[in-house]
């Protein structure tokens, strides 16, 4: 099967990695595994591009392409990765139009609230014209899926639970023992974080991160922050965590993705407040390499962590709360222990990739018929 595909929010090569980018990437991968063949038909980053009159001709001229390169060997179907207010696919429904191709949305969000700012109102008609036009879409988050429900009809809609490749997140006890021995934290518990030290709600989460862990050397809890990440606002949050944990705290920069593994294995457990946070599959990554995680519970991060089970989810900013859970888990070995397996196999269980993504393709070949 041959597949048009193009992603507006951001673009497959984009340097900046985050949880969408890792969800995109693995959907192409996973098709590609299967014998599929994927063409990228724009690298346009559509991201306010309403409010972008200098990219409105570049479009045209994307879209020109596009229906050239394609009109004598049109592809079996066209595969958009998330669009919504902000990124709102411009392309993929007029090209389908004129090729009278099949086309597909996989993470296509709806929220009727963007019509009520005139920031947003642009995107938001823009996004829904796209939506009603798609033959199907798939969603991997349930309350998109819900939304979503009030504007496409059942049949052209599909839950697809998020997933990982577990196999590449496995806790490596060698790699995790050496990289804790560079950062001259051998026997202290460890909490990781990780995050784009962004001008927005990572650094945020960072920041109330920082200051939470604070409450725990008021309670004598041995412990060690390390934070994975880089960014504009990384001379901020250092400034910060110099202030709250003072020889509590390591910074170890940007780590590149085929390494998170050797990562999430010097820690005994994962936190990251996860602000509005859309899913968060870097949860999915520290729980399968064993890592119990701590969140607030909001946004999608529910539907990646089982509360109690994998990991705990707090009320947004209660500091107390989430100091007094990290508390539990470094100070109990057994709790600690038996939620990290839980984690691990958690995962495998229910965010296999590899399993969640059959349906998906599956649908996609019937359409194509």
């Amino acid at each position: 099967m041959r597949i048009a595909f193009y992603a507006p929010f951001k673009p497959l090569g984009h340097k900046n990695p985050s949880g969408d980018l890792a969800i995109a990437r693995g959907l192409v991968r996973y098709l590609k595994e299967q014998g599929h063949t994927i063409e990228i038909q724009s690298i346009l980053r559509a991201r306010w591009i309403y409010f972008k009159p200098w990219l409105w001709f570049l479009l045209l001229l994307h879209f020109i392409r596009c229906l050239k390169n394609l009109t004598s060997n049109p592809p079996d179907l066209w595969l958009t990765y998330h669009t919504y207010y902000k990124a709102p696919d411009l392309l993929g429904p007029w090209i389908c139009k004129f090729l009278k191709i099949k086309y597909v949305i996989f993470q296509g969000i709806y929220s009727t609230k963007r019509r009520r700012k005139l920031r947003t109102i642009f995107g938001f008609y823009l996004n829904r014209a796209a939506l009603v036009r798609a033959d199907h879409i798939f969603i991997n988050k349930m309350s998109d899926f819900k939304n979503l429900k009030r504007i496409i009809s059942k049949e052209r809609l599909t839950y697809v639970k998020p997933g990982i490749k577990p196999d590449e997140f496995k806790k490596d006890e060698v790699s995790g023992k050496k990289l804790r021995k560079q950062w001259g934290v051998k026997t202290c518990p460890i909490i990781l974080t990780a995050a784009m030290f962004r001008d927005d709600v990572k650094t945020k989460g960072l920041s109330w991160l920082i200051k939470c862990c604070a409450q725990l050397i008021k309670l004598k809890v041995k412990f060690h922050l390390v934070i994975a990440g880089s960014g504009e606002m990384e001379n901020e949050l250092k400034a910060i965590a110099q202030d709250y944990l003072p020889d509590h705290h390591t910074f170890v920069g940007k780590i590149a993705p085929g390494q998170m593994f050797e990562f999430y294995s010097s820690g005994d457990v994962f936190a990251f407040p996860g602000i509005r946070e859309s899913l968060g599959m870097v949860y999915l990554e520290a729980q399968s390499c064993s890592l119990p995680s701590v969140a607030f519970k909001n946004g999608g991060i529910p539907e990646v962590i089982d509360d109690q089970k994998t990991g705990f989810l707090v009320p947004m900013y209660d500091y107390r709360g989430f100091s007094e859970i990290l508390k539990c888990l470094l100070t109990d070995d057994t709790l600690l222990k038996q939620m990290g397996e839980n984690a691990a196999s958690h995962v495998r269980k229910h965010h296999d990739i590899d399993l969640n993504y059959g349906r998906f393709e599956q649908i996609l070949c019937q359409m194509s018929a």
